[in-house]
């Protein structure tokens, strides 16, 4: 471009971003490679403008407004933030004291009103140690519940907001041998009580049915609808053909979480639209329901055309889902694919991609800088930002860490007290 016309088009970008009104907390990332999760793919020596809480521009050479922070990526990768699976985040302090763990309604009624999004703590230990770790949000789960529907959560921004949820409520159903005695022992008991509880929520308010579900229960599966959203734990073949089959009658936009042995069926669940949340890791059968298991499950469910959804870390280990991708793309599954199963595909799932899971212009500034691949362990998370704001990057753990850890002992670590 002829100079003079480079220097207008600079001065016009920043007029622009001074009538847009700069915040004063604007951060501009420059020279990064940036996983933008669209169909933009990857864009090297890329800058990316925040202000406002919003990415308000993407491009190369930006003009940089006077008097914010500039980091220079030096080509590092830049994601959107990941997704910190199902779990508990905000709604557990240590598992093992139960009365720091809310995501549990322990009756053995049937309760599909039990909301565990009631019980959100934005001030968890648990919220900043996922958050230096580069996840910015979590979907809310309810399990462990003393019947196989076990209640519903919502998606939740890790931002600090006490009121930060999106998307729809998604109801949780668990199924198969390890929900057997949820149902007598049967999993065929399993689907009469379901069709049972389904049906009931049909009937009219004045009939109390048979009584499985409370009327706020019936209440709650009718709010549902048509496409209501509900996470199938299951893990057998069979049983997965079974929720599918259970959610096309009742109109349900499902998910399969588990799916040891989804490879089996990939072509039904990719002609279904169903996506399948998975452990990468899980190679032996743990159970006669995962006889299947094998490490490339996510690969040839990906190939298939199933949309993959990376879980199971559990609440105190979020981090550990980077692991489980890479062992993903170890396994045959493509790089942008396994960094898309913990980015855009939940945020597509669970309806909540207009917020996360992509680097977009005019979208929530959720944003990672890494210091190498994502989905290396060795690679750490270097500047997360959060709904436009830089994060602090300290947990209970750093500052344990920060107050305890030596620095420079004159003896190795194991003879530090």
């Amino acid at each position: 471009m002829h100079p003079v016309k480079f220097a207008f088009a600079a001065l016009a970008a920043t007029a622009t971003l001074v009538a847009q009104g700069v915040a004063a907390d604007a951060i501009m990332i420059r020279n990064a490679t940036v996983h933008t999760m669209t169909e933009d793919g990857v864009l090297e020596n890329t800058d990316v403008f925040v202000s406002g809480n919003v990415i308000r521009e993407i491009g190369q050479d930006l003009p940089v407004p006077a008097d914010i922070r500039v980091f220079d990526a030096e080509g590092r990768p830049l994601t959107p933030g990941l997704w910190a699976g199902v779990g508990a985040i905000g709604t557990v302090e240590v598992s093992a004291v139960e009365e720091s763990s809310d995501a549990a309604e322990q009756s053995l009624d049937m309760r599909p009103e039990f909301d565990v999004s009631t019980a959100y703590n934005p001030n968890s230990s648990l919220v900043p140690i996922a958050r230096v770790e580069g996840h910015t949000f979590t979907l809310l789960g309810a399990s462990g519940g003393g019947t196989i529907i076990n209640g519903s959560g919502r998606v939740v921004a890790l931002d600090g907001g006490y009121t930060s949820f999106y998307g729809d409520p998604v109801l949780f159903i668990d199924l198969g041998g390890y929900a057997s005695s949820k149902s007598g022992g049967s999993r065929a008991g399993q689907w009469m009580l379901l069709k049972q509880a389904f049906d009931e929520a049909e009937l009219k308010s004045g009939d109390d049915g048979d009584g499985v579900l409370t009327r706020a229960g019936r209440a709650a599966l009718k709010r549902l609808g048509d496409g209501g959203k509900v996470v199938f734990g299951v893990n057998r073949a069979s049983d997965i053909l079974q929720a599918l089959a259970f959610a096309k009658r009742r109109n349900l936009d499902a998910i399969i979480s588990g799916g040891a042995e989804a490879w089996l069926v990939a072509d039904r669940l990719a002609s279904a639209g169903v996506p399948v949340m998975l452990d990468p890791l899980q190679n032996l059968p743990s159970s006669f329901d995962s006889l299947g298991s094998r490490l490339d499950n996510a690969a040839l469910l990906h190939a298939a055309g199933v949309t993959v959804i990376v879980d199971e870390a559990g609440s105190h280990n979020a981090r550990k889902l980077r692991q489980m991708a890479g062992n993903a793309a170890a396994n045959g599954l493509d790089h942008e694919a396994a960094l898309a199963a913990l980015t855009i595909n939940p945020a597509k799932a669970f309806g909540v991609d207009s917020q996360f899971g992509t680097i977009e212009e005019g979208k929530r500034a959720d944003l990672v800088l890494w210091t190498g691949d994502p989905l290396e362990v060795t690679s750490v998370a270097e500047r997360v930002i959060v709904n436009g704001k830089l994060d602090s990057m300290k947990s209970r753990q750093t500052e344990l860490r920060d107050r305890y850890l030596v620095e420079d002992p004159a003896m190795p670590r194991a003879y530090v007290k």
